[in-house]
């Protein structure tokens, strides 16, 4: 039967969205965690009061400037994030994490979180995180110096700390931007499609203006001007290139200044804080795996063994159908995403229930590793407002690399908690993955183009990256073009698949020169 003191809800969510505000007075990622956590406990329906010092624990997601080098702020850092949280909010949590990187990770947290109140560990929890990188961005240029900086009596527990996800030759290939890996398994979606660039084009911006007009009517998004099609489609001044053939606008937007806040508590617990029934929200079903490790190194870019059998644990945990979910949120910070979730899970990307009930990381804005927050936020809100439905969540780690997936509904589960057998799913993803592809590391001769794409700066393009296969013998190889701009504007003229050139080892930088 089920325990009330051992039967995890979710009870309250908050987000906040500033788009406006200068960055002299605009809030630092801790005012707007702080601000997420208390709309949250409000949304409780219970005494905010009695929700936040009653939580036993609090984990803050990892921010970008704590997970990419080149994001690191100068204005500082939290020493312990979820310290500084419970001291603004007047809470004494037993614990304190702090997880390491990844878009999989608020929904792996959620999940956590209802693991340990299912075991009796915790009767109660915080998931919260934010991004400020607008207002950062903003005061750099405007010669600010901002403080941000908190100490700390100790170290939060990071769960393990941070997990290496570009290979050693991917990075010496200026791989370590996911505009391009996320481009690689673009051109491999148009390959399978047979495609030319310009009729995948059309598909891209029908599918992103889908995206943009849920955005549109979304007041938290952070673009939600509603773009066409061919607005998103067509690269111009104000629409570069980011790593061709993806545009600004079909690409996650990080410069955002984005909160969200997640409250979590036993059934039992529940009633003591005098939580309507209205507001609770139930986890019935959430798994999580990985795809091949490295990139460059899968046998197939335009396919996820790890998405469709996370995907169907989680189901099948609800004992339910993908034809009877209502909504979804399919983690979109490319396309290439966006479809690949789409032909593992088995839709559509016109399904009539919708890809996003946000808008979507171009759209509604891709605070860093928090956008899932933002995500389940909005879908407890749209499973409240249809009580009895379904709604999942799909979450993305890394280069279509982690994967977690949560489903949720107002509906009480009929059997208690059941903690998801990640370990024997991984076994079955590894199975269906098939054996890794190896790089050559001295590749030279003949050799084909498997897949490509061109990063662009502000100026114009910098840099062409192949993913390619030697003609004798066929091994697979990473290099670099030439950075001349006639060669890189002429990958974004042609359709480039298949294209022949040779290739030079350069003993940590491959060149591949393309017949053009």
């Amino acid at each position: 039967m089920n325990d009330p003191a051992r039967n995890p809800v979710i009870v309250g969510v908050g987000q906040v969205t500033d788009k406006d505000t200068g960055p002299d007075t605009a809030r630092s990622p801790l005012g707007l965690m702080v601000d997420a956590t208390r709309l949250a406990a409000r949304d409780t329906g219970a005494t905010p009061e009695a929700v936040l010092s009653g939580l036993d624990s609090i984990t803050a997601i990892r921010t970008f400037n704590d997970t990419v080098p080149a994001f690191k702020s100068p204005f500082g850092r939290l020493a312990n994030a979820p310290w500084s949280i419970a001291e603004r909010i007047g809470a004494k949590p037993r614990e304190f994490l702090y997880p390491p990187s990844g878009g999989d990770v608020p929904q792996r947290m959620v999940t956590r979180v209802c693991e340990q109140i299912a075991a009796g560990a915790i009767s109660s929890a915080l998931v919260v995180g934010s991004e400020a990188q607008r207002t950062e961005r903003n005061a750099k240029r405007a010669g600010l110096a901002l403080d941000w900086s908190e100490d700390a009596p100790f170290a939060p527990d990071e769960l393990g700390g941070m997990e290496v996800l570009y290979s050693p030759t991917e990075v010496a290939h200026g791989m370590r931007v996911p505009a391009v890996i996320y481009a690689l398994f673009e051109q491999a979606l148009r390959a399978r499609k047979r495609l030319t660039p310009a009729q995948r084009a059309v598909e891209l911006g029908r599918l992103c203006a889908g995206l943009a007009q849920v955005a549109h009517a979304n007041p938290l998004a952070a673009r939600n001007e509603g773009y066409a099609a061919e607005d998103i489609a067509i690269a111009s001044p104000k629409n570069r290139y980011v790593g061709f053939p993806y545009t600004r606008l079909m690409t996650a937007n990080v410069y955002v200044d984005q909160g969200a806040a997640i409250i979590v508590c036993s059934e039992a617990r529940a009633e003591e804080w005098g939580v309507p029934h209205d507001r609770r929200v139930y986890l019935h079903g959430s798994a999580h795996g990985h795809d091949e490790w490295f990139a460059t190194e899968r046998s197939r870019l335009d396919r996820s063994p790890a998405i469709h059998r996370v995907v169907q644990a989680t189901l099948d945990g609800a004992g339910i159908g993908i034809d009877q979910v209502s909504r979804f949120d399919l983690y979109s910070c490319f396309v290439s995403a966006i479809e690949v979730a789409c032909d593992e899970i088995g839709i559509a990307t016109d399904d009539p229930r919708g890809l996003t009930v946000t808008g979507g990381l171009s759209f509604f804005g891709g605070p860093g590793n928090n956008y899932v927050s933002h995500s389940i936020t909005e879908m407890v809100d749209r499973v409240r407002a249809k009580p009895g439905s379904y709604g999942l969540v799909t979450a993305n780690g890394g280069l279509l690399t982690k994967h977690a997936a949560g489903l949720y509904s107002t509906k009480r589960p009929a059997i208690p908690w059941q903690s998801p057998d990640d370990t024997r799913l991984q076994a079955e993803i590894d199975l269906a993955s098939g054996p890794k592809v190896p790089l050559n590391p001295e590749p030279a001769g003949a050799a084909r183009i498997e897949s490509y794409t061109v990063l662009n700066g502000p100026a114009g393009p910098e840099r062409g990256v192949i993913l390619g296969r030697l003609v004798e013998g066929g091994s697979r190889f990473v290099a670099n073009t030439p950075t001349d701009r006639a060669t890189l504007l002429r990958l974004q003229e042609i359709d480039a698949l298949g294209l022949g050139g040779r290739v030079i080892a350069g003993g940590t930088v491959n060149i591949f020169t393309p017949d053009v």
